[in-house]
């Protein structure tokens, strides 16, 4: 990992006429958006990121909340979660049938990177707290490529999905008509993605879903916490053929081939 992991990315603010967001850049090829697990964007989704732009994608990388390449602390996560997500308008964390406000500022992020990139159209991926934000992402055309990793909202409602009933009916329409798919990623262990979720997950879209579930000695180890963030902390880079890396190759080849890189 580079040691400012910053180094090499493009900064830029986006706004679409409602809220402005810094968004970092990296890469070249069809545009894959990055969406950053609490607290923040860290150097592990930063590194992620990389992987995509070493691959043959741009990588883009807002930042919701937090502080831009801060590492991870449990104070910090908690801070994030007290002091912004539980109180700030963007974001609906509690109840299944409403995706959060801010699904809309990323769908017109969607549209202009699209734009830029060319391609197929987009990939996206969600993680933890953002993680049903690809689905619902999926009302704009140019999203391809959903990509759920650790979905961990809606915290009342252990089968929720994070989205509403016509952006849950609208994905299921494009997965059938445009031959698109969706892959969801979680440590089978994980408390923060409820067996339900996943049960959901197929129930609704059948073999339009691929999950891939990982057991914890899949995970990295020295981090204190639970096996959860599949692609970032949790992602064992110094043994190339263990699950997690297996995972991240899947996912990485999902955009490539969705996207048209």
């Amino acid at each position: 990992m580079a040691e400012d992991p910053l180094v090499g990315f493009e900064r830029f603010v986006f706004d679409d006429g409602r809220w402005s967001r810094e968004v970092f850049r990296i890469g070249a090829g069809p545009a894959v958006i990055v969406i950053h697990e609490v607290p923040g964007l860290h150097p592990g989704v930063l590194e992620f990121a990389r992987d995509l732009a070493a691959s043959g994608l741009t990588a883009f990388c807002p930042s919701l909340f937090g502080k831009p390449a801060r590492p991870v602390s449990r104070g910090y996560a908690i801070g994030e979660i007290l002091k912004n997500i539980c109180v700030r308008r963007e974001f609906s964390v509690w109840k299944d049938g409403r995706s959060s406000p801010i699904v809309d500022w990323l769908r017109a992020l969607a549209r202009q990177v699209h734009e830029e990139c060319g391609g197929k159209g987009v990939g996206a991926v969600g993680m933890c707290f953002t993680g049903g934000f690809a689905l619902a992402m999926m009302t704009e055309p140019s999203v391809v490529a959903p990509v759920m990793s650790q979905p961990s909202l809606p915290l009342k409602d252990k089968g929720g999905l994070d989205c509403s009933a016509s952006e849950l009916a609208c994905a299921k329409r494009r997965f059938k008509d445009e031959d698109l798919s969706l892959m969801a990623l979680r440590f089978s262990s994980d408390k923060l993605v409820p067996d339900a979720r996943i049960a959901r997950l197929k129930a609704e879209f059948g073999d339009k879903v691929e999950v891939i579930e990982l057991a914890d000695e899949d995970a990295a180890p020295g981090v204190p916490m639970a096996p959860h963030s599949v692609l970032t902390l949790h992602l064992h880079r110094s043994i190339p053929d263990c699950g997690t890396m297996r995972a991240r190759d899947q996912v990485v080849a999902f955009f490539r081939e969705k996207t048209g890189a």
